[in-house]
């Protein structure tokens, strides 16, 4: 069930084209990036059919046939059988940020536009070569999640979830992202690789649940932003809102000292965030609503 507080905000344009192409290309990124291979060779607990040998050892009654190594066999004069670690699908999760701060943008479509493409198209390259994608959606007064499936059934789910909107200005998130990153290390429980699809603007505390989350997946954090919330236009006199909490505020961005402070506080949030990243080692994709998001985000993953 959508959430009331869950709206299609103004000016919503939508990601825009994805050309095969650069789709096909980002494909082999995001599988390096996964697991520096390709998802043939994730490994499972247990003994089975599959790609990497777990034991070599002589043939026992009951052996399957088709098991037998001739070359080890031929060489120790006593029938032997190759037995091997069975193969898993990779699981990739998107952890979505869907908060109020979501719905801006300046230039050709807002930052929720950009964040659904990528989530759009992360989710379709994680179901090729037989992978699962899992959804969690953060920012609002719900917690929504779509459970891993693979295949076409999951897409369907997972593109309606990734639809529905955004949190309405002044909506208190359920939880802060700090518990929803940790939320998300309690559910995916097998490595896998992790896209978190947001513009990181939170204030709790959560680089210490994205180390956590980073030791064991392969993380992705693919930032949005907008380039007007990098430095302020001197357009004199003008009301702006605080997304999170809804409340008007009017600033003279006519005064130079006021432009500068905010393009400082601004250069130094952006540098914590990519210190941030590379003590966690968390591989950093910034997009912008400006700019080919799709070819960012294949350059950024290789």
């Amino acid at each position: 069930m959508t959430s009331s507080l869950i709206i299609n905000p103004p000016g919503q344009q939508g990601p825009g084209r994805t050309p095969p192409a650069a789709v096909a290309a980002l494909d082999l990124a995001i599988a390096r990036r996964a697991a520096g291979r390709l998802p043939g060779d994730h490994l499972a607990a247990g003994v089975g059919a599959g790609t990497e040998l777990q034991q070599l050892r002589p043939y026992v009654e009951g052996d399957d046939l088709r098991q037998l190594d001739a070359a080890a066999s031929a060489r120790t004069n006593e029938p032997h059988v190759r037995l091997h670690v069975p193969e898993r699908a990779l699981t990739t999760w998107v952890l979505l940020d869907i908060s109020p701060s979501m719905a801006f943008g300046s230039d050709t479509r807002l930052k929720s536009d950009v964040a659904a493409g990528a989530a759009t198209v992360i989710s379709r390259l994680a179901t090729r070569r037989g992978g699962r994608i899992g959804l969690m959606r953060w920012g609002s007064d719900e917690e929504i999640l779509v459970p891993p499936r693979g295949g076409r059934n999951a897409l369907g789910s997972i593109d309606r979830t990734i639809r529905a909107g955004v949190a309405a200005d002044g909506t208190q998130p359920v939880c802060d992202f700090d518990h929803a990153i940790r939320r998300l290390g309690l559910l995916a429980r097998q490595p896998g690789l992790v896209a978190i699809v947001s513009d990181f603007r939170d204030t709790s505390n959560w680089p210490r649940a994205l180390s956590a989350l980073a030791h064991r997946h392969r993380v992705i954090a693919v930032e949005v932003s907008d380039p007007r919330e990098h430095s302020l236009p001197d357009a004199g006199s003008i009301v702006v809102r605080d997304p999170e909490t809804g409340r008007d505020l009017e600033i003279n961005t006519g005064s130079r000292k006021l432009r500068e402070a905010y393009a400082a506080q601004e250069a130094k949030r952006r540098e914590y965030l990519r210190s941030t990243f590379r003590r966690s080692r968390v591989k950093h994709v910034p997009v912008m609503t400006n700019r080919d998001w799709l070819r960012d985000l294949g350059t950024g993953i290789r």
